[in-house]
């Protein structure tokens, strides 16, 4: 035994045990089953080992990221961790979201509201600290920074924390200030594979540590990172103890596949013109190959996505006013014909349906189809408050809910909303970021789903949406290529270069501009579900076999050098001018009536490309819209065929033209065969000069068919008032002629087209007015009694009594004065009833004109039913009636019922 060892006296070693005695042993709390506070339902098996993986998280100092997919009941987690913290370590807070339903022990307080009720919330409940929980938004977290500087926080959780990834925002920035002794971020979306997405989380958990973005980002080069696996396994690593994700088919086996179909649609008549307008308007840089400035471009394609999802998102395309809400608003689009065709169907099979939409103003006209076609729904988009946003959620998740449709705003319809009770998503357009579209989609498909989430995408055949989805398509790919082979994604893949907008925009463009005609076809729901079932399938299969670099090579921009570089100049560029040219469309060349063959040489119409045949040079200038005696053009072309006769003209052949040798024959014979009018046609000739409106110029016919569409062809008074300098008795006897002889005028469809427009406005503004005279009719009072029948369809945003005072005041005003909208905004500015209407008072014509053609809408509806009803009681009584009195005229056929008529309704006579 060696003499220098160590030996402890026994003293040393009993204080030595003491003390492990006396030592806390730290054992970390692990849960089997479902915790006893969590009421309301139980915890699953992976949520159970997400909450043992908080609370290891917690025991142990560290922050976290909880990256479950979503729809796995992360917010659940979160909320049971908190119960862990006040039952089992007796620290109820302060933390930071339906604790009433999971966990009603915690004492859960909720600051949203106005200016007024957040004082009045600081004042009773946050600063006494009579709560265990506070739940509030990122908008009021901003503006009440200094109350919630005020606590040293227990708990902080951030909800959808991709939210702070941009480390320079303002929100970033504030949650970095408040005192927290944990925090946790919770996520759907991977952000592990973004370089500095990632920095920026870590830098808000760890700050410490993770203190300068640039270290970080040299010490994880992007572009050395994307190849070296070794060195990204690392920062896996580094990351594995505080991350945790989870993926719906890995742990939640009850919930069914979802199932998406593309449905390819076809551009109405409407969507070409205006599609072909936009192309038109900067085919210079369509057809420079590449030498543009890519916010025109960014514009052009934004223009064009507007337009493959409605016309009327554009100013001028719908018609009116007066704007109606009826047929017109599907027709015009193909979308809306595929959903008038697909909504049905879905409603007959008991499905429930949500629909994401990018553009609000989409949302305000299928808001409009929905009433139109009586269909109960709720609406979400950036614009709804918290506490409406909350109220529509509920209305629609409550059982047997009557609600059958929820239309969200992609963007707005992400943040903490579960409508698993709706088992249809219809993706009325696609985002850039397919990450977007999966979150929509996720609304519904999340746990508490009972049937097969089936999602629609809408893509317009033949147009950019093609391009974009396919492009989104091929992103998802690559990005699920290099995830799962534990690299990081290339960030740069992601930009949107100018070729690659160059090539979307090019799309389908020479397609477009070959025709004019609507591609919307007739076919039923089912044959177009099969068609995008089969489509689908295609695009599938052909995404399963690219490769990454197929993949990469279809998202980059042009290389720097190639082979068409030669001394100097780039003849790719040539190439591509040649290659990728659009040709626009031909122009029309409108064929013009004539009384005979005069007339087409009188307006100058000609074959296509012909050659312009030489004419008398001193014919006079007749006008069709002059009516002259059609004797007149015989002889005026009688005149020409003998001018040229003399000069010796030959008709020239048109190869472009059918049958251009038998009409240049035809032609022909007519010149050789010509003679000179006689003394006697000469004189008629003249006179028939003098027959015509000869003192009727082109402003008077425009002045005289205008009038015509604004009063109608009867109001002749009107129409006399509106044609500058001629007398009511010129202007009757020339209407007179011009609905006898109007079909010999060259744009005649056009103009029938212009005054029948006109006048079905008219009708439009009687019938309203009619419908409004009725409702108001049938009030006393009608500014405090009348009542509208909303049905199921009440606008989340004007109350009854706004509406009513829209109704009234628009009956008084006048529904047909060209200001009246002016005039009721300035009204409801002056009524001391809405002093305090903020947002009555903040609405605009356009806006009043809008709510109050749904209030009509609404009006003439309830007045349709009253008449069916009224005609149904008249049709029960009348039989009834007939039968009594001819029983009682059989049974006493003596008695004069005429005379008992008679007496009955002149008793003193």
């Amino acid at each position: 035994l060696s003499v220098n060892r160590h030996r402890r006296t026994e003293q040393e070693e009993d204080e030595e045990l003491l003390n492990e005695s006396t030592k806390t042993t730290n054992v970390c709390t692990r849960f089997d089953d479902s915790p006893s506070y969590v009421k309301s339902g139980k915890m699953r098996d992976y949520q159970v080992r997400g909450l043992n993986w908080l609370i290891s998280l917690y025991e142990n100092g560290i922050n976290g990221i909880l990256a479950d997919e979503m729809g796995l009941g992360k917010t659940l987690q979160t909320i049971s961790l908190l119960g862990y913290m006040k039952h089992y370590r007796t620290s109820p807070g302060p933390h930071m979201v339906l604790f009433k339903r999971w966990v009603p022990s915690l004492r859960a307080v909720c600051l949203i509201g106005d200016r007024e009720e957040r004082n009045a919330l600081v004042r009773d409940v946050l600063l006494p600290g009579e709560w265990d929980v506070c739940v509030t938004s990122y908008e009021i977290l901003i503006i009440e920074k200094a109350v919630f500087k005020k606590f040293n926080w227990r708990y902080l959780v951030i909800d959808e924390a991709h939210r702070i990834k941009n480390e320079k925002s303002k929100l970033s920035e504030i949650v970095r200030e408040f005192k927290t002794t944990n925090r946790l971020l919770l996520t759907g979306t991977p952000l592990q594979n973004n370089l500095h997405e990632l920095w920026a989380l870590l830098n808000f958990l760890l700050p410490d540590v993770f203190n300068s973005a640039t270290d970080f980002d040299s010490w994880f080069d992007t572009n050395n990172c994307l190849g070296d696996t070794k060195l990204v396994e690392r920062l896996h690593t580094v990351l594995r103890p505080f991350l945790l994700r989870r993926i719906k088919a890995d742990v939640e086996k009850t919930l069914l596949p979802k199932k998406e179909i593309k449905m390819y649609v076809g551009l109405s008549k409407m969507q070409r013109e205006w599609y072909t307008k936009i192309l038109m308007k900067d085919i210079d840089i369509l057809n420079s190959a590449g030498r543009m400035d890519k916010m025109r471009l960014l514009n052009v394609l934004m223009q064009l996505r507007k337009c493959c999802n409605h016309p009327y998102l554009f100013d001028g395309a719908e018609p009116g006013p007066p704007y109606t809400t009826d047929l017109h608003l599907a027709v015009n689009s193909g979308k809306m014909v595929v959903l008038e065709k697909l909504l049905p169907k879905m409603k007959q099979q008991g499905s429930r349906v949500l629909i994401f939409s990018q553009m609000t103003r989409v949302l305000d006209i299928l808001e409009d189809y929905c009433m139109w076609r009586n269909y109960a729904y709720c609406r979400l988009d950036g614009q709804t408050p918290h506490e409406e946003r909350q109220i529509s959620i509920n209305a629609f998740n409550e059982p047997n809910s009557s609600k059958f449709l929820f239309m969200l705003s992609t963007r707005a319809g992400g943040l903490g909303i579960n409508l698993a009770t709706a088992d249809v998503v219809i993706l009325y357009d696609s985002d850039w970021n397919p990450q977007v579209d999966l979150q929509a989609m996720d609304r519904a498909h999340r746990i508490g789903q009972q049937k097969q989430v089936r999602v629609f995408r809408f893509i317009t055949e033949n147009t950019v949406e093609e391009r974009i989805v396919e492009r989104a398509e091929m992103k998802l790919r690559l990005d699920s290529i290099v995830i799962q082979q534990g690299r990081l994604v290339d960030p740069s893949a992601n930009k949107l270069g100018k070729d690659e907008m160059l090539s979307i925009i090019r799309h389908g463009a020479t397609h477009v501009f070959a025709s004019k005609e609507s591609e919307i076809t007739d076919d039923d729901i089912d044959a177009i579900l099969e068609r995008g079932e089969r489509k689908t399938m295609e695009m599938k299969e052909k995404m399963s076999s690219l490769g990454e670099s197929t993949l990469r090579n279809f998202t980059m921009d042009t290389e720097n050098s190639s082979v068409y570089k030669f001394e100097g100049e780039d003849y790719r560029e040539k190439k591509k001018v040649i290659t990728n040219w659009i040709e626009p469309p031909k122009r029309e060349r409108k064929a013009n009536y004539a009384v005979d063959a005069y007339f087409r040489e009188a307006l100058r119409v000609s074959e296509p490309k012909a050659p312009k045949a030489p004419r008398p040079p001193k014919q006079p200038n007749v006008q069709d819209f002059q009516f002259f005696p059609p004797r007149l053009f015989e002889l005026l072309e009688k005149e020409i065929l003998f001018y040229r006769k003399t000069i010796g003209y030959k008709v020239p052949r048109n190869p472009e033209i059918p049958n251009s040798a038998q009409l240049q024959k035809e032609e022909q014979t007519k010149i050789d065969e010509a003679e000179a009018l006689a003394e006697e046609e000469l004189e008629e000739k003249e006179n028939l000069l003098q027959q015509g409106f000869t003192i009727w110029n082109k402003r008077d016919f425009n002045q005289f068919i205008k009038a015509n569409e604004k009063w109608g062809r009867d109001d002749i008074e009107n129409i006399a008032r509106e044609v500058e300098g001629k007398t009511p008795e010129e202007v009757m006897e020339y209407s007179a002629v011009f609905w006898e002889r109007c079909n010999e005028l060259q744009d005649i469809e056009k103009i029938m087209a212009q005054i029948e427009r006109g006048e079905a406005r008219i009708q439009r503004r009687i019938s309203i007015k009619k419908a409004l005279d009725s409702k108001i009719g049938r009030y006393k009072a009608p500014f405090h009694q009348l009542r509208i029948s909303y049905g199921t369809n009440k606008g989340k945003n004007y109350t009854e009594e706004e509406d009513r005072f829209l109704i009234c005041m628009l009956h008084k005003l006048g529904f047909d004065k060209e200001s009246v909208y002016d005039e009721l905004r300035q009204c409801i500015r002056n009524s001391p009833q809405f002093r305090f209407d903020w947002f009555l008072k903040s609405r605009t014509a356009m806006e009043l004109q809008r709510r109050c053609n749904t209030l009509i809408t609404l009006i003439e509806r309830e007045n349709m039913e009253l008449e069916e009803r009224e005609k149904a009681e008249k049709k029960k009584r009348g039989p009834k009636n007939a039968t009594s009195v001819n029983s009682f005229a059989s049974e006493f056929g003596h008695i004069d019922l005429k005379k008992i008529k008679e007496n009955i309704y002149n008793p003193f006579q």
